[in-house]
């Protein structure tokens, strides 16, 4: 019997629900996974200590884990209209953020990168601390008044106002005004001494994995719904919507001049490694 792949991803429902059919073995053929739930914020260090085969995490960490993994080119998420915001208790601009405690969920997310590109036009005299939270704490930690702002993600988008917040900033509106592109948020990898072939396997499984989900979104409820950590489920519902798109399936031309927008202007600004050439070719 073939030993399973090592892989981790979020409880998130746009997570369990692309992966649902290869993790329950619905999928032909592909290779059984043996399945461990974390936060990207997690996921990012596991990749870079290299510690599993297989992995979803954030974008903005791939020039520190392209030598050892190689990009899967389906499977993540990107989109438009579905990028990270940031919130604060008051109506407010952009501006007010000078000199002020934002909290976000990893200074090695996507998010993060975003948001320091937006800020480095936006707020000219520069934020103040960066306070980095579990996600679940950020926007109780704005309501309460222990951090200015909160730089948040995910169903957040659906639920901020529940907390009495406000949206201060899109990122994601920021980023498709200034480059045409979709955000790129999450990112599938896997460890290229897997070899070519079975990383093209891999690619295959999670795209049919997406396909099968998508003609039966049923199917996937239970498990879905079993790791959404109380979330409503209209709300996992529309989450599943934002985040699971046509660059699932495939990151395509613009997904993949998403991906290499993004690490460009991060490395011209210094936030990140600059990327090879090569570095983001899959097998």
């Amino acid at each position: 019997m073939t030993e399973p792949l090592k892989i981790a991803y979020s409880p998130c429902p746009n997570d369990t629900f692309v992966f649902d059919a290869w993790a329950h073995g619905r999928v032909p053929g592909a290779p059984p996974l043996d399945v461990t739930f974390a936060d990207i914020d997690l996921t990012n260090g596991m990749a870079e200590r290299g510690e599993f085969d297989v992995l979803k995490v954030s974008y903005a960490v791939l020039p520190w884990v392209l030598d050892q993994y190689a990009l899967l080119p389906c499977g993540g998420a990107l989109g438009r209209g579905c990028g990270p915001l940031v919130l604060t208790r008051e109506p407010g601009r952009a501006a007010g953020l000078a000199g002020r405690t934002v909290a976000v969920p990893s200074e090695r997310s996507t998010a993060y990168l975003l948001f320091r590109l937006w800020a480095a036009t936006e707020v000219p005299d520069g934020v103040g601390q960066i306070k980095v939270l579990p996600f679940h704490e950020i926007m109780p930690a704005v309501r309460d008044g222990k951090v200015d702002a909160g730089l948040v993600i995910h169903e957040a988008r659906f639920t901020y106002r529940d907390y009495g917040l406000h949206s201060l900033a899109d990122m994601g509106e920021h980023w498709e005004l200034t480059t045409g592109l979709p955000i790129p948020l999450g990112a599938i990898i896997a460890k290229r001494s897997l070899g070519t072939e079975r990383l093209r396997a891999l690619a295959d499984a999670a795209r049919t994995s997406v396909r099968m989900a998508w003609d039966d979104p049923e199917a996937s409820r239970p498990y879905v719904l079993a790791h959404a950590q109380e979330m409503d489920p209209a709300v996992a519902d529309q989450h599943i919507g934002l985040y699971v798109n046509e660059f699932t399936a495939g990151l395509g031309e613009d997904g993949y001049a998403a991906v290499r927008g993004l690490l460009t202007r991060a490395a011209a600004e210094g936030l990140v490694p600059p990327l090879g050439p090569d570095a983001l070719e899959f097998a």
